[in-house]
């Protein structure tokens, strides 16, 4: 018997991810005002520093780096990578709006005009191209002067401004972008993520707090989306880690459950189920978590769920209560070394069975259509003298997931929609600042100091995924 090919839906959303604050540069240009990426500073301590209250939150070019102000220049250079995005044969690039480009302070009477009008230029240049935007309104930078006037998300006016800004946004492009996300890995603020929360060392009442702030601030821009426009999608974003209990112990399994609930669920549960779950609810009693919710919060955020969920998927998690098992980190989250997995360059375990795994379980929990929004292998690429850049290990790692997902749609009955590798051209790292830590399609020529010509280079891996969008997934080999 020939065995029949499986592929993917048809009209499925290929494309890639990226942030502004990890891409745009210019950080100073045109109005824009600070944010927190940009007092970020360079370097593998990037985390430390920021949790430190001794690091005051201030651009110190004596001191410290900071690769983010200039990015990969994508503020200058967004034909030319978009060029690139539509050769491969992008048909969706997952993007965001920097805040503060649009509003300096976060709380400013008026926009930015400028920066409204990049946005323009960069959607339609999209839309040219037949390239359907996807837009992240809040990705890891918050305004620095919220932070420092109002002490961040745990600041009820953090609602009113951003609803402020996503009507600004919302009104301008909601006859040209369909698909729109809230808050990127809006779940790390429940450990209190700098990035997420903008908030440093804060208590647990506190991210909660601010998280429910978040909650609210995306359920009124999901409100004012539809109002605008029925046929516009607004989708959650969190981290996914698949978790697996170390062994069949079951206070291992319980504390697998527990963690699981909390990390994976929380936030996904109240987004798309509309209201707090009873695990929640018992956990803030018994840990002495007492919300301030106003009137009229549970109502918005029960009517004004998301149309879809979307998740950044990079590894798994093997939750242990051994004190003296090997640990591992990585992405936001910690947890026993599996010793049936291999890791990337920055420890990562590569788990694409868990992708399969993760999409049935987000599925079977919520019964809506899911989305793709982070995946992708952070390696070291060495150009030869041509900037030839032969990246298989890249290669077989998006192989083995993208044959997961197929797996997951066509013989576990899920709905996935769209799927946009992390960094599809090399851009700066979050977690710490480097540009050494690739993901991209796309080589740039620029070191971790700034160096380089930041000229673009096809990497062997460009063919390949443009193969895989051509045959709507089914070039595998």
């Amino acid at each position: 018997m020939t065995e029949v090919k499986r592929t993917f839906p048809e009209n499925f959303l290929w494309g890639g991810a990226t942030a502004a604050n990890q891409l745009e540069g210019a950080y100073n240009e045109d109005g824009k005002g600070l944010t927190i990426a940009d007092v970020s500073p360079g370097g593998k301590d990037r985390m430390k520093l920021l949790r430190s209250e001794d690091y005051p939150l201030e651009i110190d070019t004596d001191k410290y780096t900071y690769p983010n102000h200039k990015g990969i220049d994508f503020y200058h250079r967004y034909k030319e990578d978009i060029a690139l995005f539509a050769e491969m044969g992008f048909k969706t690039f997952r993007m965001s709006i920097s805040w503060a480009r649009i509003f300096p302070n976060g709380d400013d009477q008026a926009p930015n005009e400028a920066g409204l009008q990049f946005y323009d230029n960069v959607i339609d240049e999209l839309l040219k191209h037949n390239i359907e935007p996807t837009i992240t309104m809040s990705h890891y930078e918050t305004p620095l002067n919220l932070v420092k006037a109002y002490g961040g998300w745990k600041n009820r006016k953090l609602v009113d401004f951003f609803e402020v800004y996503a009507r600004t946004i919302l009104e301008r492009y909601h006859h040209k972008v369909k698909y729109w996300m809230t808050f990127n890995e809006i779940n790390t603020g429940v450990g209190g993520s700098f990035f997420s929360v903008a908030m440093r060392n804060a208590t647990e009442q506190e991210n909660f707090q601010a998280l429910h702030h978040q909650f609210v601030a995306s359920s009124i821009a999901t409100k004012i989306a539809h109002e605008l426009n029925p046929n516009i999608k607004v989708g959650c974003m969190s981290i996914y880690a698949t978790m697996y209990a170390y062994d069949s112990n079951p206070q291992t399994v319980l504390a697998m459950k527990e963690r699981n609930r909390m990390f994976n669920y929380f936030c996904n549960d109240i987004q798309v189920r509309g209201e707090y779950p009873s695990y929640a609810i018992s956990y803030f009693k018994q840990h002495g978590i007492e919300l301030d919710i106003l009137p009229g919060d549970l109502d918005l955020i029960k009517n004004y769920t998301v149309d879809y969920l979307s998740f950044s998927y990079y590894m798994s998690s093997v939750i242990s209560t051994d004190p003296n098992h090997q640990g591992v980190s990585g992405n936001f989250l910690g947890g026993t070394r599996n010793p049936f997995l291999e890791a990337s360059d920055w420890g990562w375990e590569i788990d694409p069975v868990g992708l399969r795994i993760a999409l049935g379980d987000l599925y079977e929990r919520y019964g809506v259509p899911l989305y793709v929004s982070e995946n992708g292998l952070g390696a070291i690429d060495t150009p030869d003298a041509n900037f030839v850049i032969n990246d298989d290990y890249r290669i077989d790692y998006l192989r083995k997931h993208i044959a997961e997902m197929e797996k997951a749609i066509n013989l576990d009955g899920v709905d996935l929609f769209a799927y946009t590798p992390w960094g599809c051209i090399d851009l700066v790292s979050a977690s710490t600042g480097e540009m050494s830590k690739r993901y991209g399609f796309i080589y740039v020529d620029l070191d971790d100091d700034g160096n380089g010509t930041m000229n673009r280079y096809k990497k062997k891996s460009f063919n390949w995924y443009k193969n895989v969008i051509a045959s709507n997934g089914l070039d595998e080999q």
